[in-house]
């Protein structure tokens, strides 16, 4: 079997959910593998580099992914004002919310859409983050199952406290992204 062509690219992945649903926490356990249990909020947007690696041995192609990390304050207040900027060029988005607190979930539809009207429908992965606090869940599974369904995405249950799927979570939106890439190319060819 002959190696993987190897390629770059940069893909700019948004962040989107509530104050305090563990946008920065997620993005700081999958980026430095790290926890702090210490609550700051984001004020403005926040900006992180991973490099990841997302191989399609049946295109004999593996990516380079620059993965570059926005997180946004969850005020929903602002979400008008920075939407514009925040959201332009995204390639990927991802939306949580907490698991513990029925409104953040409710707040998603508002927060994926909010970034549809910039970017059009890019990859989504639906995140339900804090499952490790599992006596105080009220969101269940098959509620973020069934938006997700119908934004025709996946979704995970998450811990950046225990790192439960958190990894899983960025390298699939880093490959739905590199897929959608493909198939950009290829329809320009």
């Amino acid at each position: 079997m002959s190696p993987l062509r190897k390629e770059k690219i940069k893909m700019k992945v948004c962040m989107v959910g509530d104050n305090s649903v563990g946008k920065t926490s997620l993005i700081r356990r999958y980026v430095f593998d790290d926890f702090e249990d210490k609550y700051i909020a984001t004020l403005g947007a926040k900006v992180t580099k991973k490099l990841s690696i997302v191989k399609f041995p049946e295109l004999g192609v593996e990516y380079d992914v620059a993965m570059i990390i926005y997180d946004i304050m969850g005020a929903r207040e602002f979400r008008t004002l920075l939407r514009e900027a925040y959201f332009f060029g995204a390639q990927g988005l991802i939306a949580v919310c907490d698991l513990t607190s029925g409104e953040t979930f409710e707040g998603l539809e508002e927060w994926i859409e909010s970034a549809y009207g910039v970017t059009g429908r890019i990859p989504l992965e639906l995140l339900g983050n804090k499952a490790d606090l599992e006596g105080e869940l009220v969101v269940s599974e098959n509620e973020l199952d069934k938006l997700g369904r119908s934004y025709g995405s996946s979704h995970k249950l998450t811990s950046a406290k225990t790192g439960k799927n958190v990894e899983l979570a960025f390298e699939e939106i880093a490959e739905m992204a590199a897929k959608r890439n493909i198939k950009s190319k290829l329809l320009e060819t």
